[in-house]
């Protein structure tokens, strides 16, 4: 048999290779010693250029040994890129730490330009965050607003907190510790982790309120212990917030006590225990018990609870008594430090207010028209501390002005309702509009030092065409004029805050646009100030002058409206916010006394005050300030001062206390620079 062309088992010319047969072709020159199998996780510089095979081994592998190469591992395409960042990053830090230093030499148009030089890309300083676009660059602040950054679902303590907004001190004062923590203790290139937000929470939601499910609801205080709460509750909340009528209310009282066969239902027997609960909480602030076992508040809002607040009383159909139980618990809660908790039951009133048509006006005749002026003011006094709570918090308020059309507070006491002027006044709304257009938005606003009194008059009847008849004696200050003058404030802060910081509205303007507005709502606010009768200007705080409380109340209320309206100019280096960056401060005595300061102030948020001020001076000081300079001197005086308030305020109140600690820390960490040492020997 012939053999198979190119069978390399013919045996035929055993000397000679077959015509195709394999050779075998070595890959390298050099000779191998070793051995691999499988791939290595990198590749040395060398093997991957000659697309050789490479053994992996560090310092150098098998295959540059043997050839005496030099052996190296480069970094990978995406560590090279991150090296890049990490350095552009350091850059960038540098940069903006020497702006900073350079910037309060600059005059206001060099700053202007070196904004306009930059883009608008300059906007991190120590008290403002550097925020981000979806692309990468560094974008405008104000653009932050629409979205979170923080998980608040993440524990109890946030939780206790939740989410706090772009108005609240308690935000301004986490970036401001943020920057400054992160500028001191992070190496250049690093970012550290983000601390949470509840870390400077100095409010008390994250403590328990106790309910003991066997408490008797039936138990109330001896009549002399009833009357003095009693008395002080309508002395220094009810101005602020009437949100329960006086002289009803005053009459139920007394028939209750006198009278004991009187059975009240339990929804007024939780207004009672809750009007008790917050004049306790008030003498506890002043030290001031009345005698024996009643100076509990927690107890008499436990009961309260258990009446008419807990959670069996959501699926009860609200009616007036319920909105003022509702208000009264919130109001109660904020003057516990139990804020997120407070604007969680306001948002509750409100809706139930809403539920019964608190929003609108009404012109049903089958209510009495003094029982409609009543409805009103319930509605007012919701309005105003839902306001505080949305400045406190920095969130939305819980209603917008345009679902409302309840008419304005009539400026006289509730005492005059009955008087036939002021009646007739009540009734007629088109007089009623005049009346409130003349005090609140005539072109001519009053001089100080002048009084509200002038000629007014007002209908008949509630027709329109009937011939107005005079009243003989006009609004002469007191507190209904006043509490008109607070809700008047309440809705600019609101109209600020939903254009300045609302997310949907912010985003859409320019900084020139935000600037205009922020001018505006300026303008307004002199403007209100400007409108204030003698008895209420707040030039001087002389317990010897009448309406002391309302003098200093109205004084902290424009003062906070001014810092939340400016307050985004913080975040802009080139605008300097106020010419005093503490004007809620110089209320205060220069030496504390906290006595005077919760007889005389808002006490339930007064501590909200004094940390907004405190936190403004701090953001100036640290990011807008050189040490050793007038500025500089100037402002570690008004820390000191609101520093040893704060410390003064402790000793009665939990929540200043942590406040106390807050901004100690800040201090104990960043103060050393401008010499800020704080003792308390005072």
């Amino acid at each position: 048999m012939d053999p198979i062309p190119g069978d390399d088992r013919s045996d035929s010319n055993p000397g000679q290779r077959p015509m195709n047969a394999k050779v075998p072709i070595p890959r390298s020159v050099y000779p191998s010693n070793y051995t691999t199998s499988g791939r290595v996780s990198r590749a040395c510089e060398n093997c991957r250029d000659q697309k050789a095979k490479c053994s992996g081994h560090r310092p150098s592998c098998q295959r540059c040994q043997d050839s005496g190469a030099r052996c190296s591992y480069g970094d990978r395409k995406r560590e090279k890129m991150v090296k890049e960042l990490k350095d552009l990053s350091a850059q960038v830090q540098s940069y903006e730490s020497l702006l900073r230093d350079l910037y309060p030499r600059l005059d206001s148009t060099s700053a202007q330009h070196v904004d306009q030089a930059l883009g608008g890309l300059l906007v991190r300083s120590p008290g403002s965050s550097t925020t981000r676009t979806d692309a990468g660059r560094t974008g405008d602040p104000l653009i932050a607003r629409d979205h979170t950054e923080e998980d608040f679902n993440r524990d109890e303590a946030s939780q206790a907190m939740g989410f706090v907004g772009e108005h609240s001190e308690v935000a301004w004062l986490y970036r401001l510790k943020r920057d400054l923590d992160q500028g001191a203790l992070t190496p250049v290139g690093e970012i550290p982790d983000r601390p949470s937000i509840s870390s400077l929470n100095y409010f008390l939601d994250d403590s328990d309120i106790p309910i003991p499910d066997d408490i008797d609801v039936s138990v109330r205080p001896p009549q002399q212990i009833a009357d003095k709460l009693v008395e002080s509750y309508f002395q220094t909340i009810h101005p602020d917030f009437p949100i329960i009528g006086k002289e009803i209310f005053l009459s139920q009282y007394q028939s209750f006590y006198s009278n004991p066969n009187v059975r009240p239902g339990k929804r007024w027997t939780a207004v009672l225990n809750l009007v008790f609960a917050i004049a306790a909480k008030h003498s506890h602030l002043l030290q001031s018990h009345p005698q024996g076992n009643y100076t509990d508040h927690l107890a008499y809002f436990a009961r309260a609870w258990r009446l008419s607040v807990g959670s069996l009383a959501l699926l009860d159909h609200p009616n007036l008594q319920q909105v003022q139980v509702e208000g009264l618990a919130a109001f109660y809660l904020l003057s516990t430090g139990q804020v997120n908790r407070s604007w969680r039951i306001i948002g509750t009133a409100i809706r139930s207010a809403v539920a019964m048509g608190l929003n609108l006006r009404s012109e049903t005749e089958s209510v009495a028209h003094l029982s409609k002026e009543t409805r009103y003011r319930v509605w007012w006094a919701l309005f105003a501390l839902d306001t505080v709570l949305s400045v406190m918090t920095g969130r939305p308020p819980s209603t917008g002005d345009i679902f409302c059309t309840t008419p304005l507070p009539v400026p006289y006491r509730e005492e005059d309702f009955w008087d036939e002027g002021v009646t007739q006044l009540i009734i007629n709304h088109k007089s009623r509009v005049n009346l409130l257009a003349s005090l609140l938005t005539s072109s001519d606003p009053i001089t100080p030092g002048s009084s509200v009194s002038s000629s007014v008059t007002v209908s008949s009847s509630t027709g329109a065409d009937q011939t107005p008849q005079p009243i003989a004696e006009l609004p002469s200050p007191n507190i209904s004029l006043y509490f008109l003058y607070v809700v008047d404030l309440a809705t600019l802060m609101r109209e600020a805050i939903e254009t300045l910081y609302a997310p949907g509205a912010g985003t859409q303007r320019s900084w020139l646009e935000m600037e205009v507005a922020i001018s505006n709502f300026n303008t307004t606010a002199d403007n209100w100030l400007s409108r204030l009768p003698a008895e209420f200007q707040f030039g001087d705080f002389d317990n010897a002058r009448p309406f002391i409380r309302q003098r200093v109340s109205l004084a902290f209320h424009f003062y906070t409206t001014k810092l939340v309206i400016s307050q985004p100019c913080l975040r802009r280096l080139a605008h300097q916010v106020l010419g005093t960056p503490s004007p809620e401060l110089h209320i205060l005595p220069e030496e504390p006394d906290v006595n005077w300061l919760y007889e005389a102030s808002p006490w339930w948020c007064v501590l909200h005050y004094v940390m907004q001020s405190t936190t403004v001076i701090l953001v100036e000081l640290f990011a807008r300030t050189l040490p050793g300079t007038p500025e500089a001197i100037g402002l570690t005086e008004k820390v000191r001062k609101a520093v040893h308030w704060l410390y003064a305020m402790s000793g009665r109140d939990p929540s200043a206390h942590r406040a106390w600690l807050v901004c100690m820390d800040i201090l104990s960490r960043h103060g050393l620079k401008f010499s800020l040492k704080i003792d308390f020997d005072f």
